[in-house]
C-alpha cells in the first residue's frame, strides 16, 4: 500500500558556523534569498536556525538569535504562506519567532533547555519537535554510548512526549525526531537508528527525520565531505519515507522532492498493477 509522501522541510542556517553551509546565509538578504529558492523548489516547511548545533558548537545569546531570526520570519510571512519552523532551544527565541509568524518550534533538547520550555510550548500552541540528543552540542560526540540505541531513543522520545502532554501541549502538536548525528557514533549508532525508524514511527506521533549531509553518510561512502553527500542524503530520505516518517529535514530540497515524488509514483503504479 502506498504511504503518504513525507513533507520536505528545507534548512535555512542563518549562522556563521553550521557544519554544512556555515556563513553562506548569515546576512539577512542572503538568508531570505535562500529561503525563497527553497520555497520555489518545493519545500513544504522552512526550518530557520540562528545557532549552530554542530558538534563542538558554542552557544549564541538569545538576543543574537532573535536578531537573526525575527526579521527573516517577518519578511517570509509578508510574502508567503509556507509553514515556518524555528530551530532553537531557547523559549524566548521561540516566543519571538511565533509572534512574528512561525508555526513550529524545533528543539534539539526536547524542551529540556530551560525550566519554562514545556510551559512555553503549551502557551504558544505551536507545533513542537522533540529531538533526542545524548549530551549537548559542545560535548555530544565525546564517546556516546548505548546498549540498545533504538530502544533507548524510543524510550526517551516517549517520555518527552508524555512530559509535553502533561504540561498541556496538544497531542496533535507534538513531533518526534530521533536525532541522527546528535550524540551518536557515525556507524555504530546512526545506521541501526536509521534501520529502526519504524519503531520511532510506531510511538504514534509524526516523525521528523534529519539525516541530510550527516557524517554517517561520509563514513559509509569513503569519507565524502558534507557537500558531496547528496546521494546518501536522498537514500536516507527514501528510507525514512519507507518507514513512514512525516517529514524529512534537508538541505537539497529540489532533489529530495524529485526523489520522493518518483518513489511515490512507482508505489502508485505497483498498487495499480496489484489491484
Amino acid at each position: 500500500m502506498t504511504r503518504a509522501r513525507p513533507k520536505v522541510m528545507g534548512i535555512v542556517n542563518a549562522t556563521p558556523d553550521s557544519f554544512s553551509d556555515g556563513g553562506r546565509f548569515l546576512a539577512a538578504d542572503a538568508a531570505l534569498a535562500h529561503a525563497r529558492r527553497l520555497i520555489a523548489e518545493g519545500a513544504d516547511i522552512l526550518d530557520l536556525g540562528a545557532e549552530s548545533t554542530r558538534p563542538g558548537a558554542e552557544p549564541v545569546p538569545a538576543e543574537v538569535e532573535i536578531g537573526r531570526i525575527v526579521p527573516l520570519v517577518t519578511a517570509l510571512r509578508a510574502e508567503s504562506d509556507v509553514a515556518i519552523s524555528v530551530d532553537t532551544m531557547k523559549p524566548e527565541v521561540a516566543r519571538a519567532a511565533v509572534a512574528a509568524g512561525a508555526a513550529m518550534w524545533n528543539d534539539v533538547t526536547a524542551l529540556r533547555h530551560a525550566p519554562d520550555s514545556l510551559e512555553t510550548a503549551a502557551v504558544l500552541g505551536c507545533g513542537v519537535v522533540l529531538m533526542h540528543m545524548q549530551g549537548e552540542p559542545r560535548t555530544m560526540q565525546h564517546r556516546p554510548r548505548y546498549d540498545d540505541v533504538v530502544g533507548e531513543v524510543a524510550a526517551f522520545l516517549a517520555a518527552r512526549a508524555e512530559a509535553a502532554l502533561a504540561a498541556g501541549v496538544a497531542r496533535e502538536r507534538i513531533w518526534l525526531d530521533p536525532g541522527i548525528g546528535f550524540g551518536k557514533d557515525m556507524i555504530r549508532h546512526n545506521l541501526p537508528l536509521m534501520a529502526g525508524l519504524d519503531r520511532i514511527v510506531a510511538l504514534g506521533f509524526p516523525v521528523l527525520l534529519g539525516a541530510s549531509r550527516k557524517s554517517f553518510i561520509g563514513a559509509v561512502s569513503g569519507g565524502a565531505p558534507a557537500d558531496r553527500r547528496l546521494g546518501g542524503s536522498i537514500a536516507a530520505a527514501l528510507a525514512g519515507a519507507a518507514a513512514g516518517v512525516a517529514a524529512v529535514r534537508v538541505h537539497d530540497v529540489f532533489e529530495t522532492v524529485q526523489a520522493l515524488d518518483v518513489a511515490a509514483a512507482i508505489d502508485q503504479a505497483r498498487d495499480a498493477q496489484s489491484a
